[in-house]
């Protein structure tokens, strides 16, 4: 029996909800009432003539009329009826008895579906009902014994039996037998079992057979034991596929999608089908058989994952002919004309296909032309109208559904309308598709009928209402199909008129009714509200004419032509003035409110969409224009945003309790937050709403201010209120008469929790200062540069004053929904909530968005297409650009003239000149493209060796040389990065990609001195790695800047922020004044001359410049060897130096003579850079010239672009160059804004390179909630969408960071990815101490009888591997390895709480062991490394998120000497996308190999070979631990005796 005590709260609301019981109660009251019926079931079950014990212990039968029927009524019934005798077995065949069983069959399915389904839990878990496995196989012998009597062959018999097996205890057992064979060989798998008949079994008895929703489970379990890519697929034949094999591919490759996995990798495979054929079965389907509405949403669902992945070229040669020309035979031919005659190329290309059509018929009435199919019945030409009559049919049903009193909102009809909605969505949306599709939808006015249907006024279609909606943005969108060129707001609005204009003078002609219509002014006549009562005076029939035979806008025998509605609808729908883009974006508000918040079909609450869609736009590969792109992200960023917000609000009010007070009437709060306050009534007033500006309605600003009392926090928490700053974000909330916080309720998502909370409104506001009485807090930004140096007051009492500046949009809305009546919604609010400042970036990122709306992108000519994803990908790589340079200086990049000579492979090194210092550096001169002769075997390259400026002389001394042996791909990606164009680098885990960035760098600043480059990386850790080896490199301090919060964590001597920059200028300055005077006084001159810049200068002009011209002219006539030593004007000035300056030689004394000025030179020049510095006169004017004008290389992140953009483009930021780290963890938008932080010059935009460094096999950007990251792939990275476009790129191929042995685990996914020589010296020579092998997986079978556990949704945990993994971490500490070499990570959250808690209490304070240098999540160590790794994989039951390969990746190459991975073996050896990777990691024994008798360091080479001991379990390795603690007590008597002091003070 079950334990009830286990069931959650909805499950057992569930069960007696179906038994018509109450659901009310907490949970003790649900138990009692369950536990009393189904004592009362079990008994009536015993008692009954039928048993029903068969069936599960916790959902007994359930007996309707029908199944109440006893076998023997039934079968008399029908004897009666027949006339037939009941003991022969073919006379009960037909009285009924299989229809009998097969009713209990179905019955029994049916049970366990919505068990299965009910919570998303498998129908198959044997731990949770013990007597189901029992049940089930009586219930199966009895029908296998009824079968036998009936006389049924043996064949039918075994696929009843498999029915029950797969219907009832889940689908797995079925395709156990059905698949049996392991993965494991890599030789294609032979396939003698195939057998059709097993497909329709799974298909019809396991997944609905297309009269059910299939359970998701069960499709996941088929596609997990790779039933697609062993038998499926290499057994299918198109001609003798049955209808179900095609729909059974469909479902898994539709199930792939859904978990981010590639389906179409399988249709590569050599030998099998091609993918056409394969399509071709697809879309004629319906010709086999007739499909249900979940069948033709299953296909619908598959076109819409083949259409979003045309990067495959199968995909696109199989498809993008299904959306070409042909499509338009199926248009009227009034449409087919007007399309025509807009483009000549096309009336060309239609005059080629007519003809070529005509010769094929000729043909084939000479040849009888029986195989012709004409044009426009071909299935490419109508299976787009076949899909819209499907559409319009299902409406039918959804409306017979209503008359019948069918649920329909559970309408399989209302998924499909909503799935086609969103396939007309995703083809509209991108080019190639929306060409001649966008007319033939337009042709069949699809807009305009799904917008008439009844579906789109009922409440069950509120999603289908917003795909309609997104639909007719879509198909409305003013934009040319063919060039791709969007229209300007002043072309589209010239369009309009124009098309009005024809319009009135065709009403004007041929009717008297309209010729109010035809005279008023275009813009008289541009609403719905006009058109309609102008268009209303027109009969029926003048309609019809009006619409189908002057304007052609719907064909005569359309079957809605008849109605007068729907042609009135369809003429004001083609005239009315639609809103710009730019008005759409400026209309939004920018901060979530309480309707958004609500509405889970914009922002849901679950964890991924599995068999919905949402009205949201997709981040796929293309985008019809920057606004279209633009609009795309300013959505999802703004609802992505909302659910953090909305998740954090529900927290907030959770912890305060609102309730309402009987005896006031006012709602009053039982706890506090920690970042929320009360609002006391009247403490919030709106002080100010300036008028709008010029061409807009909402105010240009809104100022409220809201007092606060904080004395009743703790002053800590006071402190943090006090931290708020200028730029941050608040949210104000109304809790209002609604609250039913104290009661339970069924639907426990977050929009209901707001609900049940009493939340009536939602305010964002930005704050503009924070005063106490009538002193500020504080007013200044975060990352900001005070103008002055005043000193804020501090805060004298606890009352603080917030002057916050609202959404002038949200504003604006609320004043028009209230009547003018604003508080309504203002004074109402009685709740602030602040958030962390990290959390708060979101409006900087929207309001960017917005700005690039009004004031256009300056994104360069060269970057457009490929931005938008259109175009030839290779024309703007570096070799394409047509201006390239030549030279390229790479000062220290190559050791010596070997290195040089390997990193050029098939190029042959000409040297022009020799160079005899030790390290030379060299510059190297290409060829341009057209000088290649075409049979020239070699490209020859011309080096020039250079010796560096000599830096002894310089203040700043020498500064660090490279010593990276840069690999050949490296330097090519070095080559790249320095020329002009796109330039895309891959590098794998381990390949140097920031030491690669940082030689970029100095490469460009050497050879383009004058251009400025811009850095920005996702993660001040990051940033501050790249900006450290780019202190060290030969680039002047002065001339680096770092900006954001994070310079402060830089590990450098220097400072290199705003603030720390303007005063090492300012310190530089005096000390090259004092220089300056130390030389005036040199050569005689009066010291005033060192006293500003400005007399420096005059200075350097009159006495330093025309004594050197002075001595030039006397050293080049001169033939005396002791010229220089003589007549050098300098010498006084260096008599500190190591005397005597020159040995009496002309040429090496002149050479040095060139050094000492070249120092004098650099010195007044760099003084000439301080005299700004000098002229302005506070710190704020000083680092905005530092920012603008000074800096050569200026570093910040992301985020903190995107938060300064406004004050760059105020200060005229410029930047030539911009590189961008870690670039395939940054979202789509916040790679693009950095690419528009300055203005355009005359419409041209100044940058000449972009370089985007990354690794998209690795983890994607963060985005919370799982609906935006699978449906609308908002966490797919502008780098990962570039190389999924084919841009070519650069994939760093050696790694230097792990062992080859451990490289071998995440190698496979790179191509050609070796070893750099390093990793076969030194450390990697040597085994690992204390283990037999370097890297091995550690089976964990259930510890204490549990595997993974989850106490929270998603918080999943295994204390059986963090016991082993804390326990294998003591065991190194007690073999002398560091805490700070080892790292523990794991794949969940839950897990690495629960592995911090036990080494918070085991190992923390013990002195033999210390804390770890990281317990983390694989997530979060992305990017760093430990020399060991011990790996926690967590799941036992489904291997969840691990299946994303990036994930795996990310795990697998952290480690550097040795890595440990402890899960479940025979659930993940089972995975078909992580088996490259486990063949690899399971080729050792799966249990523990240790050497216990080794110490660290240990001296070991990895050939010798030890036996190892070999550990069971958890347990046992706890025992090894206790004995090496004790064995180390042991052997030092006082250390014993410190341990046990230690552990009894504990006690």
């Amino acid at each position: 029996m079950v334990d009830i005590k286990n069931l959650t709260v909805a499950r057992l609301r569930y069960e007696l909800k179906r038994r018509g019981l109450p659901t009310d109660g907490l949970k003790a009251t649900l138990i009692q009432r369950f536990t009393a019926v189904i004592e009362e079931e079990t008994a009536a079950s015993l008692a009954s003539d039928v048993p029903d014990t068969c069936r599960d212990t916790i959902s007994p039968a359930r007996c309707s009329p029908t199944r109440a029927t006893s076998a023997a009524a039934l079968s008399s019934d029908w004897s009666k009826n027949r006339g037939a005798k009941p003991e022969n077995p073919k006379t009960l065949l037909k009285a009924g008895k299989v229809t009998r069983l097969r009713r209990e069959h179905n019955d029994i399915e049916h049970d366990c579906r919505e068990l299965a389904c009910a919570e998303n839990l498998p129908s198959n878990d044997s731990d949770e009902h013990v007597e189901r496995v029992d049940g089930e196989f009586r219930v199966m012998k009895r029908e296998q014994q009824n079968f036998e009597e009936l006389g049924c062959p043996k064949r039918n018999r075994e696929s009843l039996q498999i029915t029950h097996l797969a219907g009832y205890s889940g689908i797995e057992n079925l395709t156990e037998n059905i698949s049996d064979g392991s993965w494991w060989t890599n030789t294609r798998p032979k396939f003698e079992c195939w057998n059709e008949n097993t497909v329709m079994d799974i298909y019809s008895y396991g997944l609905g057979a297309g009269k059910e929703s299939p359970c998701v489970q069960r499709i996941r379990q088929v596609e997990n034991d790779r039933y697609f890519e062993k038998f499926l697929w290499p057994n299918f034949d198109a001609g003798k596929a049955s209808a179900e094999h095609v729909l059974l591919i469909m479902m898994i490759v539709n199930e792939k999608c859904r978990e981010s996995l590639d389906p179409w990798a399988t249709f590569h495979t050599p030998g099998s089908e091609n993918f056409a054929s394969f399509f071709h079965r697809v879309i004629t389907l319906q010709t086999c058989r007739d499909l249900t509405l979940i069948e033709k949403g299953t296909r619908l669902v598959f076109l819409i994952h083949a259409f979003q992945s045309l990067e495959d070229r199968n995909v696109r040669m199989t498809l993008l002919p299904l959306v070409s020309l042909t499509l338009w035979a199926n248009l009227s031919p009034g449409r087919l004309q007007l399309e025509l005659s807009k483009n000549s190329q096309l009336q060309k290309h239609w005059r080629h296909l007519m003809k070529k059509e005509a010769r094929a018929c000729n043909k084939a009435t000479k040849s009888d032309g029986a195989d012709l199919v004409p044009l426009h019945t071909r299935i490419e030409v109508t299976w787009l109208s076949m899909l819209i009559s499907d559409f319009l049919e299902s409406h039918l049903r959804i409306n017979n559904a209503e008359h019948n009193g069918i649920d329909r909102e559970s309408s399989p009809a209302i998924r499909f309308c909503e799935r086609f909605m969103e396939f007309v969505i995703d083809l509209l949306s991108q080019l190639p598709t929306r060409r001649f599709v966008r007319a033939v939808l337009d042709d069949q006015q699809v807009l305009v009928k799904a917008r008439m249907s009844p579906l789109f006024a009922q409440s069950e279609g509120r999603l289908y209402r917003r795909l309609v909606d997104l639909f007719m943005f879509y198909q409305n969108l003013e934009f040319d199909d063919h060039t791709g060129l969007p229209m300007r707001e002043n072309e589209i609005a010239a369009a309009h008129y124009g098309k009005v204009r024809q319009f009135q003078r065709l009403c004007f002609k041929h009717y008297e009714k309209l010729h109010s219509l035809s005279l008023s002014q275009c813009g008289a006549i541009e609403s719905r509200e006009d058109l309609t009562r102008h268009l209303s005076a027109l009969s029926a029939n003048e309609l019809h004419r009006l619409v189908t035979e002057q304007l052609k806008m719907i064909r005569p025998d359309d079957p809605w032509a008849s109605d007068a509605t729907f042609l009135l609808e369809v003429i004001v729908s083609a005239f009315q003035r639609r809103q710009s883009l730019r008005q759409i974006i400026n209309q939004l508000p920018l901060y979530p409110n309480e309707e958004v918040l609500m509405d889970e079909s914009m922002v849901p609450s679950v964890s991924s969409v599995a068999e919905g869609c949402l009205a949201l736009p997709k981040l796929n590969l293309q985008f019809l224009s920057y606004h279209d792109y633009l609009l795309r992200n300013f959505k999802l960023s703004r609802l992505e945003s909302t659910h953090e917000v909305r998740e954090e609000i529900a927290d907030v009010l959770r912890r305060m309790g609102p309730y309402m007070d009987g005896d006031t009437g006012k709602v009053k709060f039982s706890g506090w937050a920690r970042m929320a306050l009360p609002i006391a009534s009247g403490s919030l007033v709106v002080v100010e709403v300036q008028k709008p500006n010029i061409g807009e309605a909402k105010p240009a600003r809104v100022i409220c201010e809201v007092k606060l009392d904080l004395k009743s926090l703790r002053a800590g928490v006071q402190s943090e209120w006090d931290q708020i700053k200028k730029k941050d974000v608040l949210f104000m909330l109304a809790v209002g008469q609604n609250v039913t916080a104290n009661e339970d309720h069924d639907d426990d998502s977050t929009s209901s929790v707001l609900q049940h909370r009493g939340l009536n409104f939602v305010r964002g506001a930005e704050v503009i200062e924070l005063r106490c009485a009538s002193d500020r807090v504080n007013d200044h930004v975060n990352g900001s540069v005070s103008s002055s140096f005043d000193i804020v007051p501090e805060a004298r009492n606890s009352e603080r004053t917030l002057v916050l500046s609202l959404d002038a949009a949200q504003y604006h809305l609320d004043v028009i929904r209230f009547g003018g009546n604003s508080d309504v919604v203002y004074g109402a609010l009685n709740v602030i909530m602040r958030r962390k400042p990290k959390e708060n970036n979101f409006k900087s990122v929207l309001e960017c968005i917005s700005d690039l709306m009004n004031d256009g992108c300056a994104i360069p000519s060269w970057l457009h297409d490929t931005i938008l994803g259109y175009g030839d990908p290779r024309n703007e790589h570096s070799d394409a650009m047509p201006s390239q340079l030549r030279t390229i200086d790479f000062k220290d990049t190559f050791l010596d003239t070997d290195h040089l000579k390997e990193s050029f492979p098939g190029r042959e090194v000409v040297f022009t000149s020799s160079c005899q210092t030790e390290r030379p550096a060299f510059r190297v001169t290409f060829p341009l493209k057209p000088e290649l002769s075409s049979d020239a075997k070699t490209e020859k390259l011309f080096v020039e060796p250079y010796e560096p400026i000599d830096r002894r002389f310089y203040l700043e001394g020498r500064p660090m040389v490279n010593e990276i042996r840069f690999t050949p791909t490296q330097v090519d990606a070095i080559c790249a990065g320095v020329q002009q164009g796109l330039t895309l680098i891959v590098g794998p885990p381990g390949t140097g990609k920031t030491d690669t960035a940082a030689q970029i760098l100095q490469c460009l600043y050497h050879t383009e001195p004058s251009q400025r480059t811009l850095v920005i990386t996702h993660s001040n850790s990051a940033l501050n790695d790249l900006f450290q080896k780019l202190s060290m490199k030969d680039i002047p301090g002065r001339y680096l800047l770092r900006l954001g919060q994070g310079e402060l964590d830089l590990e450098t001597h220097v400072d290199f922020s705003r603030v720390g920059r303007v005063n090492a200028m300012l310190n530089r300055r005096l000390e090259l004044l004092a220089e300056i005077e130390r030389l005036a006084i040199s050569l005689g001159v009066s010291e005033d001359m060192a006293y500003t810049c400005e007399a420096a200068s005059h200075f350097w002009l009159l006495h330093v410049l025309s004594r050197w011209e002075k001595f030039e002219t006397e050293a080049s006539n001169a033939s005396d060897p002791n010229l220089v030593s003589d007549r050098f004007p300098f010498k006084a000035y260096f008599s500190d130096m190591p005397q005597p300056l020159f040995q009496g030689e002309f040429t090496s004394d002149m050479s040095k003579a060139l050094g000492f000025m070249r120092h004098i030179r650099d010195m007044f020049s760099e003084l000439e850079e301080c005299r700004a510095f000098e002229l302005l006169k506070n710190i704020g004017n000083r680092s905005n010239y530092l920012l603008t004008k000074q800096a050569k290389v200026i570093a910040m992140t992301c985020t903190h672009a995107a938060i300064k953009r406004r004050d760059f483009i105020r200060l005229g930021f410029e930047y030539d160059s911009l590189i961008i780290e870690e670039s395939a963890q940054i979202l789509e938008i916040e790679t693009f804004i950095p690419m528009a932080l300055q203005k355009a010059e005359s419409g041209i935009s100044r940058l000449k390179r972009v370089i985007l460094i990354g690794d998209h096999h690795q983890l994607p950007p963060v985005v919370k909630n799982s609906a935006f990251q699978k449906y609308c792939k908002m966490d797919q990275s502008m780098f990962t969408r570039l190389i999924r476009l084919g841009v070519p790129c650069i994939q760093l191929n050696a790694q230097g960071r792990a062992r080859p042995e451990l490289a071998k685990l995440y190698s496979w996914k790179y191509r050609d990815l070796g070893n750099l020589p390093c990793t076969a010296r030194g450390m990697y020579e040597l085994a690992n101490p204390g283990f037999a092998h370097e890297f091995q997986f550690v089976n964990v079978d259930d510890y204490r009888g549990s595997g993974e556990t989850e106490p929270t949704p998603h918080f999943y945990q295994n204390i059986g591997e963090a016991e082993y993994i804390v326990s294998v971490y003591q065991y190194m500490r007690l073999l002398g390895y560091p805490a700070s070499k080892i790292a523990i990570i794991a794949t969940y959250r839950g897990q690495k709480h629960l592995i911090r808690d036990i080494v918070a209490r085991r190992c923390a304070h013990h002195p033999l062991f210390g804390a770890p240098s990281r317990v983390t999540t694989v997530d979060k160590f992305q990017g760093q490394q430990n020399e060991y790794v011990l790996l926690s994989l967590v799941r036992t039951r489904r291997i969840g998120h691990m299946r994303d390969i990036r994930r795996l990746i990310v795990a697998l190459s952290r480690a550097r000497l040795g890595l440990y991975v402890f899960g479940r073996e025979a659930l993940f050896r089972r995975s078909v996308e992580l088996s490259p990777s486990f063949q690899h990691l399971l080729k050792f024994p799966t249990k523990l190999a240790l050497v216990p008798t080794e110490a660290f360091p240990g001296a070991r080479q990895k050939a010798e070979k030890r036996i190892p001991y070999l550990v069971e379990d958890p347990v046992a390795m706890g025992r090894v631990v206790n004995q090496l603690v004790w064995q180390s007590v042991e052997q030092s008597p006082p250390f014993k005796i410190d341990v046990f002091n230690q552990m009894t003070e504990k006690k």
